[in-house]
């Protein structure tokens, strides 16, 4: 497998728009064929906290053009950040869960439980042009002795029953010490088209942000951000559709500094699961840089390195198929560091 007829394009640059910094890519592909570009409006320093807006662009022409940026989400003092949009197919509603916290509270005192951290959701009935008023689920899919918690970033999936899964982390407070309380990944999960959720399976302790694709045989495969003392992603599988995981592996052939990756599936618009899926991360076990795509034909078992689609510095990423098969990756990148664009890499496989 290879890429054919890369082209790559900058979405978002930082300075640009009123924000000093956009980050925490996210794609999604409406079921009426359009793509949607979500990421954070980082309004006045690259930090995680502050003003930060969601924000999004829209494509009609599988990625080619788009739209201007706009906001979808903004409240003054708050931080409103990690989009991870998810499909519900046969209704053809775009669902955005994300996290809500103060401008001047951030992670840190959050993981303290001096400072709160919320979970909203708004969603689009007219292909994310259109977005309702955001409605919190906190209570629905956070437990109390939690304290950070990240929906995605990256994007959700529907599973072919119709369940609709969307990865996430926490942490819960045993200590108040970031130093000590244990990470874990997780999912939620909607059995009703997005109406309401519910916290499913958890990952064993030291993993974190996640993705998530359905394989050929209906069971999950998750793959995350690790916090194991060795510089490798780990992976977890689950055979009800997310309601419990199997315990956490080592992904020994997917090297990371510690970062954020994507999964998306190459399944059929509406076929069944398929084992074929792709994974973008930078792939370095020294900075956030060679941003590299990789293939499995065995539901994430192996990868075979596909192409680097940077060398240079880059971190978070996001893939999606669109509706005539192309391939999109929306990571960021630069060339002093990581976070200076948003750049979208649109390509075929061969």
């Amino acid at each position: 497998m290879k890429v054919a007829a890369l082209e790559q394009e900058e979405l978002f640059v930082s300075g640009e728009g009123g924000c000093h910094t956009y980050r925490i890519p996210a794609l999604a592909v409406t079921a009426g064929g359009a793509v949607l570009a979500f990421c954070e409006g980082r309004r006045n320093s690259r930090s995680d906290s502050g003003q930060i807006d969601l924000l999004l662009r829209r494509s009609t022409d599988g990625g080619r053009t788009w739209s201007p940026p706009r906001v979808v989400v903004t409240e003054p003092g708050m931080t409103c950040g990690n989009p991870c949009p998810v499909v519900d197919a046969p209704g053809g509603r775009v669902w955005l869960p994300f996290c809500k916290n103060l401008a001047d509270g951030p992670e840190s005192l959050i993981i303290e439980g001096r400072a709160p951290r919320t979970v909203w959701i708004t969603h689009s009935d007219g292909d994310g042009e259109s977005w309702s008023e955001p409605l919190e689920i906190t209570a629905h899919v956070k437990a109390p002795e939690w304290t950070w918690y990240a929906t995605g970033p990256g994007h959700g999936i529907q599973l072919g029953s119709g369940r609709l899964v969307v990865p996430c982390d926490h942490i819960v407070g045993l200590h108040h010490d970031a130093r000590r309380d244990p990470y874990h990944s997780h999912v939620i999960l909607s059995d009703d088209g997005g109406e309401s959720w519910r916290i499913g399976g958890i990952v064993d302790e030291g993993t974190n942000e996640c993705c998530v694709v359905e394989t050929a045989d209906g069971s999950l495969y998750l793959n995350a951000r690790s916090y194991h003392g060795r510089k490798v992603r780990s992976g977890a599988r689950s055979g009800d559709g997310g309601d419990s995981f199997e315990p956490r592996v080592c992904e020994e052939g997917l090297p990371e500094p510690v970062c954020q990756g994507s999964l998306v599936s190459l399944a059929s618009p509406g076929g069944p699961p398929t084992d074929r899926a792709l994974f973008a991360n930078p792939a370095s076990t020294e900075a956030r840089e060679n941003l590299t795509l990789r293939a499995t034909a065995d539901g994430g078992r192996t990868w075979a390195v596909v192409r680097s689609l940077y060398e240079g510095p880059s971190a978070y990423s996001d893939l999606a198929v669109t509706a005539a098969g192309e391939i999109l990756c929306l990571y960021e990148r630069g060339a002093d560091h990581p976070y200076e664009t948003l750049t979208l890499a649109r390509f075929t496989l061969g």
